[in-house]
């Protein structure tokens, strides 16, 4: 069968198999078995477990993702990102805007705690929204903030996804992680900056401090202490990767050690927490694992019948060049990531991705962060962008899914201006690695 019948019949099985409603995981297992089994007969049936307990679970770097995941847990229910909010809207609080600044910048910690999308969505949600809807913020400005805040845990590391892009493309996970530091800050800053100069212009959108609420220093002092733990965990944990003291996974483990040795010196330990952080972690772990199974059985099918060949020929043969090539598959990634995980992004991609990116010179650690800044951004897009559904969850009574579509709208301009400054300027995403491992 030629490979442009191939390419075609795949992706047609698996757009019937999404508009089916069905699992993506489960969609691309079955066509990657049903595929086999009609080309290969039912005797190269039998590559599919040697695939999946050969290559795909025994992945060591794999293990970090339950451990950063179990980290996230911990810390969401740890009682951490209540005082680390305060810490900052004592500071800032007196500022226009400057509860929903707390709120990005705690996000920004608990991203680079985590490495999970919804995590600083969720507790700022719960913590955050509630005082800026008391202090009569402008609900947009409140939930967009939030759901921007909170998608970063996409980009800064250690970022689950990127650990999968790395495992899956082959590129290497330490240096995607120090990649995505500075391109997460500039984001992070780009929040902070809209934020501050809207309610500049705006006051009645971001209501500053009471005068009777201001703190003296020596209560501001007291409440940053709060903030050292987290700061020491974050360089706990990326120090010893980057250092190469640790792989990422060692990495995961210490993370999920301290943000433990954390939860039990606050006094929040409890068997019913233990028992959500638990449970969460399973259910979590679980729903990348079986996007992995799945992925692995499409990926190989895909590349055993010689489709990425002609995927790679055909972007080839395009004739917008290198960064014409590049917008449409930037393009692509966007619509993507309004439909689908992040994580399921990168398996139905990789095979096609991997080689386009070494055929047309593309820096695969630059590639990779915009690509994350792009899952990132698609995060908050409508229809399906995964916080939206985070915010609605915790959103107060009377705040719809349309107000919410509304409220991100600007900071998904600013996180799409973020991917043209990096796209732009890739030494962004490429300096801090180079400083770290060199070459």
């Amino acid at each position: 069968m030629e490979p442009g019948t191939i390419t075609i019949l795949l992706t047609l099985g698996m757009i019937a198999g999404l508009v089916s409603g069905l699992p993506i995981t489960f969609v691309l297992g079955f066509i990657g078995v049903v595929f086999t089994f009609f080309l290969w007969g039912p005797g190269a049936m039998s590559v599919i477990p040697t695939l999946i307990f050969g290559k795909a679970m025994m992945s060591f770097g794999l293990l970090s993702v339950p451990l950063f995941v179990l980290m996230g847990f911990i810390l969401q229910y740890s009682g951490i990102a209540d005082k680390l909010f305060n810490a900052f809207y004592v500071w800032s609080g007196r500022v226009g805007g400057g509860l929903a600044v707390a709120a990005i910048i705690v996000c920004t910690l608990f991203a680079a705690m985590t490495g999970i999308g919804g995590a600083g969505t969720i507790t700022m949600g719960l913590i955050a929204l509630p005082a800026m809807l008391a202090r009569n913020y402008n609900p947009n400005l409140a939930l967009g903030g939030i759901g921007a805040g909170g998608a970063l845990g996409i980009l800064i590391p250690p970022s689950i996804t990127m650990i999968i892009y790395g495992m899956i493309c082959q590129v290497s996970i330490g240096r995607l992680f120090a990649g995505g530091i500075l391109p997460g800050l500039l984001l992070a800053s780009l929040f902070v900056a809209y934020t501050l100069i809207l309610c500049k212009l705006k006051p009645e959108y971001g209501p500053g401090m009471a005068e009777e609420e201001i703190l003296p220093l020596k209560e501001k002092l007291k409440a940053t202490k709060a903030v050292i733990a987290p700061l020491l965990l974050i360089c706990a944990v990326l120090g010893s990767i980057f250092s190469g003291i640790a792989t990422p996974t060692e990495g995961a483990a210490i993370g999920a050690g301290g943000s433990f040795i954390l939860m039990v010196l606050g006094g929040n330990l409890s068997w019913e927490k233990f028992r959500d952080i638990s449970l969460g972690t399973l259910k979590l772990s679980g729903m990348v694992m079986w996007i992995v199974l799945g992925a692995y059985c499409f990926s190989t099918i895909y590349v055993a019948l010689g489709a990425t060949e002609f995927v790679s020929s055909l972007m080839n043969d395009l004739p917008f060049g290198y960064w014409g090539v590049f917008i449409i598959i930037q393009a692509i990634f966007f619509c993507l990531g309004m439909l689908l995980d992040p994580a399921a992004i990168v398996m139905i991609t990789a095979p096609i991705l991997t080689p386009i990116v070494a055929t047309m010179g593309y820096d695969p650690v630059w590639f990779g962060i915009v690509f994350i800044m792009n899952m990132q951004c698609a995060y908050i897009s409508p229809p399906f962008g995964y916080n939206l559904f985070y915010l609605k969850s915790i959103a107060p009574a009377g705040i719809g899914i349309k107000e919410i579509y509304v409220a991100v709208i600007p900071f998904i301009l600013l996180q799409l201006f973020g991917v043209v400054i990096v796209s732009i300027f890739p030494q962004i995403a490429l300096w801090l690695p180079r400083v770290i491992y060199g070459g």
